[in-house]
């Protein structure tokens, strides 16, 4: 017998490389991507679930008693109800560090769309403002160095240490920020409210977690100094949408860039589509997603899988 697998939404990883999936030795269906009403169908029979953000509650998971094992494609894991998994003896598994440079390298692409206005010159130049001044350059827009400015991380994991170290180089001081439930500091890090008044750019890189759903609200921007730059590359819903646009729209905040949405795709309708700021930068979640770090998600992902498949022989599954 040979263990029968379904990834549900492999479109989701675009031209990666499934060559190392492919290789394994599953019966594996690929699906580009699936519907709420296709899971149970699509999984039944499936002792493996690959799954990028396809959700798997605890109802689905229960009407599954085949599945053993369910491999994310992906850091996060909350489309995964864990609880149910356990009880149901599954294993899930996700990648870490698969995309340390890929994200670190998008906040900063986010920074400098800010720091250098490299877009608004160019269109400066199109409409001709270069050609017309009596200079050999065109200070039209401001420029801000970023060293000497204070980089604030919340959530230090491989993400979070990547973007630092990226920090450093352009000679940023870095501020990790504890956790805001925390009653003592570990070693290097502030206290969350003193480390947000003291970032000139916020870097939000911590999972997203039952408890700190809206960890940057009204309250939290009225810490942040009214030229701070808040980049999230995390999850969509630590910050309130509407408390974003409100301090954009008084000057509490200086910019904002944005990866991820609560909903995603976002509906046409969302009020950060249909406000648009000219200090809000918006990217389709796709820090994680150079080319590079989608290959290297598909590796892991076979083997951690093999790895697994090894330990699980299927001739001796019960």
């Amino acid at each position: 017998m040979t263990y029968k697998a379904a990834f549900l939404d492999a479109g989701s990883v675009g031209d990666a490389d499934l060559t190392p999936l492919q290789q394994l030795n599953l019966q594996l269906q690929l699906y580009p991507f699936t519907r709420p009403e296709q899971i149970l169908a699509r999984l039944q029979g499936c002792h493996i679930a690959l799954v990028n953000k396809v959700p798997l509650d605890a109802s689905t998971i229960q009407q599954l008693p085949e599945l053993r094992c369910i491999a994310v494609t992906a850091t996060g894991t909350n489309n995964i109800d864990l609880n149910a998994a356990k009880a149901a003896g599954i294993k899930v598994q996700n990648v870490n560090a698969y995309a340390s440079a890929s994200v670190a390298q998008h906040v900063f692409a986010m920074l400098l769309h800010f720091t250098n206005q490299c877009l608004s010159f160019d269109q400066s130049i199109r409409q001709g403002h270069w050609s017309n001044s009596p200079h050999f350059c065109l200070l039209a827009h401001p420029m801000q160095e970023l060293a000497d400015q204070t980089m604030t991380i919340v959530g230090y994991g491989a993400l979070g240490q990547a973007t630092a170290r990226l920090a450093h180089a352009f000679g940023m001081t870095v501020c990790i920020a504890e956790r805001p439930e925390a009653t003592r500091c570990r070693p290097g890090r502030l206290p969350f409210a003193q480390a947000l008044a003291q970032a000139d750019v916020l870097s939000l890189h911590c999972p997203l977690t039952e408890d700190n759903q809206h960890l940057i609200g009204a309250e939290q921007l009225a810490l942040l100094k009214p030229t701070a730059i808040l980049i999230n590359t995390a999850r969509g819903e630590l910050v309130d949408s509407h408390a974003l646009l409100q301090a954009l729209q008084q000057n509490q905040l200086g910019a904002a860039a944005l990866d991820v949405l609560e909903q995603e795709p976002p509906p046409i309708q969302h009020r950060l589509l249909q406000q648009p700021h000219p200090r809000l930068l918006l990217t389709p979640h796709v820090a994680w997603a150079s080319l590079a770090a989608r290959n290297r998600l598909i590796a892991y992902t076979a083997r951690q899988l093999n790895s697994w498949l090894q330990q699980h022989p299927a001739d001796s599954k019960e």
